[in-house]
C-alpha cells in the first residue's frame, strides 16, 4: 500500500490575495504554528514531496531535517496560475470589476481571470505528478506539501468530482491535510483519519 497525504501550506505573508505560481510569499510566524500543529507526534512519512513555492518548501524542508524523510521538489505541484489576478487582492480585483469574483466562483472552468492557466490543465499536471510520485515511491507513506488547488485537483481526480463542483464545494484551509491511498493495482481513494 502507498499512502500519500497532501498538506495546504499555512498563512502566508502578505495577507488574502490570490497567489498562484507567480507569488512567492514564505509563510508567517502563524502559519508556521499552522503547519507544525498539523503535524502527528510520531511522523511516518519517508518521503516529501513539495512545490517548490517558499510557502510551501521552507516546511517541507523543515520537516525534514527534524524526522530524517527526503526532501523532493516538483515543480508540477505548485499553485495553479492566476494570471492578471496574480498578487491582487479580492478588493482590488473588485474595484476592477464588480462581479469578477461572483462569475468566477459561479464557474471558475469558464470564467478564469485573464492569463491564467487553464484549469483542466492544472488539474492535469497535478494528477499526473501524483501519479508519478505514487508509482516512484511505490510501498511508501508520502506527504506532499502543496497548495488547495493541488488539494482539490487530487482530490477531484480521487473521487472523479467535476472540477466546477470539487471549487464551489470544498474548502481547503490552511495546513488542512487530505489523505489517500493506493492498494496494488487499484485506484486511489480517499482516507477520512479519525
Amino acid at each position: 500500500m502507498t499512502s500519500i497525504d497532501v498538506i495546504r501550506h499555512g498563512e502566508p505573508e502578505g495577507g488574502r490575495r490570490y497567489r498562484g505560481y507567480g507569488v512567492n510569499d514564505p509563510l508567517t510566524e502563524k502559519g508556521w504554528q499552522q503547519m507544525w500543529a498539523s503535524m502527528p507526534e510520531q511522523p511516518e512519512w519517508e518521503i516529501i514531496v513539495s512545490s517548490p513555492l517558499a510557502r510551501c518548501l521552507d516546511f517541507a524542508q523543515a520537516l525534514a531535517a527534524k524526522t530524517g524523510a527526503t526532501c523532493l521538489v516538483e515543480e508540477a505541484m505548485k499553485e495553479i496560475g492566476f494570471g492578471v489576478w496574480e498578487g491582487l487582492t479580492p478588493e482590488e480585483i473588485l474595484a476592477q470589476d464588480s462581479q469578477a469574483l461572483d462569475h468566477f466562483y459561479a464557474d471558475p472552468v469558464h470564467n478564469r481571470p485573464e492569463g491564467a492557466e487553464d484549469l483542466d490543465a492544472f488539474s492535469q499536471r497535478v494528477w499526473q505528478a501524483y501519479l508519478a510520485i505514487a508509482e516512484a515511491h511505490k510501498g511508501k507513506h508520502i506527504l506532499i506539501v502543496g497548495h488547495a488547488g493541488v488539494a482539490r485537483a487530487i482530490t477531484a481526480n480521487v473521487l472523479n468530482m467535476s472540477l466546477d463542483d470539487v471549487y464551489s464545494k470544498l474548502s481547503v484551509e490552511y495546513a488542512a491535510i487530505v489523505s489517500t491511498v493506493i492498494n496494488d493495482g487499484a485506484p486511489p481513494k480517499l482516507v477520512i483519519r479519525a
